[in-house]
């Protein structure tokens, strides 16, 4: 199972198989929810049969539910391209008990389908649930066999769903998939929850209450269900990628965009595919739904969409209306599940093609309207705020574009009006999309921001700063102080502690005093970026207090920073040497800068061979030992590609951005010319030779065409090496040759043991069937009337010989049946059951391997009715489940 449509119907179906009435997506426009501006999760259709307004003739339902988010705390529109899961535009999966089945039964079904259904390893899936639901932590337990350290109690209201400020609520059970340690994260409620190793990707809600006003809850009157499942996230886990942009159904949107534009979804090009790509489905569903382009209400969101896809499409060079082009690639992937898609088609695509051509007239006429509105006024006048802001949000006018175009004059802004019309189109944004359906997220960072901005970040140039106490949150609060003992989050006006971006991490160091407070010292454990710009620093106060408004000193840990810097630098080198070794195609995918190893994920079809490696090595070394210095440079984003620099994986840039150069290039096409030329918001060193030295220790595939490489730097190189050479002393000792003679040695080694297990296997195989080949005396055999069942159970035998062995016992046998445990050195049971040719319409292996299986605590089998395999922890139970296969076989006489 990997394509979306799959994915869906593999949903549906699966419910439907359990009782389940199957309900096409309510309209994006809600029709029972006034406080709504766009259907937003599964359950808004079914809100007032949830409250017992309104009566359906099922009382079990699924649907996959068209939902648009374009604004709000939860979706900012201006995120969507640059994440891996912002979306306008996505598709909630969900069931819903309506005062029939609860948590046990929803549990259990979830279970069920994620791991039988879908085949994600249990190993791999974690699950929260509200603190005080005891009911649901033990459910999980009992039913999932999850172990409590894998069932997280959430006390916040991360884990009770609220519609909003009023309706259906209850405690909720969040699932999350582990995409490994090889993704920074931690687990829900740990301080590292906001990475993205660990990602929600089903929501169980248990529906108990209705919220009627702020203080009053009262009990539906039926507990139920409602679930939601994002089929974007579900199908990038099921995908084995880690971004959503990345599952088949954007893939062919973003190749059709590529086609139609003839530009690469590349470098900086990526994100504007992206956009196109997200909200061409946003602005074809929203047509599709009635939904038209306009200045106000629901149309002016869905012209905001429509606008910024379209200026993205000017981004990549079109002069000319391209996205209505788009259109059948979009039905061609979803127009079989959303028929309304294929009946809309000449609406969709000349609604589209007619906004484009009238948004490209208005770029032309932007300035001219800016000239108008600002007719007359002479030097030292102010064009008012109302009217910069229009131009900004309807024309897509940036601020500073604005200002400069009225600079010349000598005209300026009313910036305190402009940012009066700014503040009241979020504060009306929140309203819109109140009640989203999601569990909360960490609100109190964008509500900082809001008020006193984002964080000046000094660290380029000082690893030492004051600064002003502007936040401190503690147990998602903001609270005015944090005393002794205490850990929170500190949040000031500047900082030279670097916030975790770009796959570098977080500094951590120490806070003091600066002034009155000389009592104070925290320790910072960890720094993050909140909220598009808000440092937050992880601290915990060990002496007098941290408070609000006061300054204070901060250092960052110095040799940690340092460590860090050189493993930043060595990813730049490395992502151009292997350029240089592999080709032109390589793209940076991901990265990881810790100070103790570094991690690059790059584009490349094929695992690297050792000669490939060793270059790559060579490569960057070379320009370590130039020891040229590192240079950092302000440009405009387009003169910093134009001049070759590279832009990172998944970064974000503004109008102007920092340029990292390093090192002269030896030798090809580039030779005398600057090696590595990237675009780099993180910290590096100040001359090559201060990376001391660059050791790569992995590489491996980390998804389709893309693999990875890890590496150490510096004093961690050293050491590595140190101790590579020592083991091969050791080894080289315990064989008595040379080092130079291992590998030839340890070959020879290998190839002894495999024919010493092979014969070792063989003569274990004959004991088993009684030493000769033959069925001896003692073999086991039981007489069940006419039937020969030889039953035994053996130990010493691998799994993967116990067909053989079984095979071996019916030729020997002739006519009957025969069933061998094996009982591993775990006390782990493999079993097998062979049925011979003459017996098979009488006798099914794959019905008596489940009887057996039952006994030895495992959970089925499966095979041919003549050989059928099956498993079970409890190996002790070998004999019970010899008996038990006996038992079905007198029961089928």
């Amino acid at each position: 199972m990997s394509g979306v449509n799959e994915i869906r119907s593999t949903f549906l179906d699966f419910f439907r198989r359990n009782g389940h009435e199957i309900v096409a997506s309510g309209p994006l426009v809600p029709r029972n929810d006034p406080t709504l501006m766009f259907a937003n999760a599964g359950m808004n259709q079914f809100k007032n049969v949830f409250t017992g307004l309104e009566k359906r003739d099922y009382n079990r339902a699924t649907t996959a539910q068209k939902c648009v988010r374009a604004g709000g705390k939860h979706n900012d529109l201006d995120n969507v391209g640059y994440t891996a899961r912002h979306h306008t535009f996505f598709e909630m999966l969900g069931n819903f008990s309506f005062g029939d089945y609860f948590k046990d039964v929803a549990i259990e079904l979830a279970w069920k389908l994620i791991t039988e259904e879908y085949g994600l390893p249990k190993d791999k899936l974690l699950v929260t649930v509200y603190s005080e639901d005891d009911q649901a932590f033990d459910l999980w337990k009992k039913i999932a066999g999850l172990t409590e350290d894998r069932i997280i109690r959430i006390p916040t209201s991360d884990n009770f769903w609220t519609m909003g400020d009023t309706g259906p609520c209850g405690p909720c059970s969040e699932i999350f998939f582990d995409h490994g340690d090889h993704i920074w994260g931690g687990p829900p409620g740990s301080p590292e929850e906001d990475g993205d190793r660990f990602i929600e990707i089903w929501n169980l809600v248990f529906m108990q209450y209705e919220q009627k006003t702020k203080d009053e809850r009262f009990d539906l009157p039926h507990p139920s269900i409602d679930t939601g499942m994002g089929l974007e996230r579900i199908a990038a886990v099921l995908q084995g990628v880690h971004d959503n942009y990345d599952i088949d159904l954007f893939k062919a949107l973003i190749a059709a965009s590529e086609a139609a534009t003839g530009t690469p979804a590349e470098g900086d090009k990526r994100n504007s595919h992206r956009v196109i790509a997200d909200h061409l489905r946003a602005t074809s569903f929203l047509i599709a739904d009635g939904v038209l382009p306009s200045n106000e209400g629901r149309g002016y969101v869905l012209r905001r969409i429509m606008r910024r896809a379209m200026r993205h499409a000017r981004l990549l060079g079109t002069e000319q209306p391209v996205i209505h082009k788009l259109v059948p690639a979009l039905l061609g992937q979803m127009g079989r599940a959303y028929p309304e898609l294929q009946r809309a088609e000449s609406l969709i695509t000349e609604t589209i093609e007619l906004e484009e051509k009238r948004f490209g007239r208005t770029l032309t006429r932007g300035l001219s309207l800016l000239d108008e509105a600002s007719e007359g006024l002479d030097k030292g006048d102010i064009l008012d705020g109302e009217t910069a802001f229009k131009l900004y949000d309807t024309y897509g006018f940036p601020l500073d574009l604005t200002q400069d175009a009225l600079r010349p004059r000598g005209v300026g802004v009313d910036l305190s009006a402009f940012n009066d019309a700014m503040e009241r189109q979020k504060a009306e944004a929140r309203a819109a999309w109140a009640g989203s359906g999601e569990a909360a997220t960490e609100s109190v960072w964008f509500a900082l921001k809001e008020r006193v901005g984002a964080t000046e970040f000094l660290g380029y140039e000082t690893e030492r700063a004051e600064g002003v106490v502007t936040g401190l949150v503690r147990d998602g609060e903001e609270v005015k102080e944090l005393s002794a003992g205490e850990t929170g989050a500190l949040v000031v006006n500047q900082t030279p502690f670097y916030g975790e971006s770009g796959g570098q991490v977080g500094d951590t160091g120490l806070v003091i005093a600066s002034g009155a407070n000389s009592e104070l010292k925290a320790v910072v454990s960890d720094t993050q970026k909140k909220a598009d710009g808000v440092f937050v620093h992880f601290v915990t106060v060990e002496k007098g207090s941290l408070r609000l408004d006061d300054p204070i000193e901060m250092l960052v840990d110095t040799a940690r920073r340092s460590a860090i810097r050189a493993n930043h630098s060595a990813t730049h080198l490395l992502h151009e040497a292997l350029r240089e070794v592999l080709g032109s195609h390589v793209a940076q995918k991901g990265s990881m800068v810790s100070p103790d190893r570094l991690r690059f994920d790059f584009s490349h079809p094929k695992p690297l061979d050792a000669a490939e490696v060793a270059r790559v090595e060579d490569i960057a070394n070379a320009i370590i030992l130039q020891n040229a210095p590192v240079e950092t440079r302000l440009m405009a984003v387009d003169d910093a590609i134009e001049a070759g620099a590279m832009a990172l994986f998944g970064e974000k840039y503004g109008d102007e951005v920092r340029v990292v150069s390093m090192g002269t290039a030896i030798d090809g096409e580039k030779a005398g010319k600057t090696y590595s030329l990237e675009l780099c918001g993180g910290t590096h060193v100040r001359r090559t030779g201060d990376i001391g030295l660059v050791n790569l220790v992995h590489e491996g595939a980390v998804a389709a065409g893309v693999r990875r490489i890890e590496a150490f730097t510096g004093e961690a190189a050293r050491r590595h090496l140190e101790e590579q050479d020592q083991r091969l002393r050791e080894i080289a000792g315990l064989l008595k040759v040379s080092q130079i003679e291992v590998p030839a040695r340890v070959a020879s080694l290998m190839e002894e043991r495999r024919k010493l297990e092979k014969e070792l296997a063989e003569a274990r195989k004959k004991l088993a069937l009684g030493g000769g080949g033959g069925v001896a005396a003692d073999a086991g055999i039981r007489e069940i009337g006419p039937i020969k069942l030889m039953a035994r159970t053996v130990e010493g035998i691998a799994p993967k010989d116990l067909k053989g062995l079984v095979d071996e016992a019916k030729t020997s046998l002739g006519s009957g049946i025969v069933a061998i445990v094996g009982v591993s050195e775990d006390g782990k049971a493999g079993l097998v059951v062979g049925v011979t040719a003459d017996m098979t319409d009488r006798f099914n292996a794959v019905d008596l391997v489940r009887a057996g299986s039952v006994a030895l605590g495992g959970k089925g089998g499966g095979g041919r009715p003549d050989m059928a395999q099956a498993g079970g922890p409890d190996g002790a139970k070998a004999d019970a489940a010899l008996d038990a296969i006996e038992s079905a076989i007198k029961a089928a006489l």
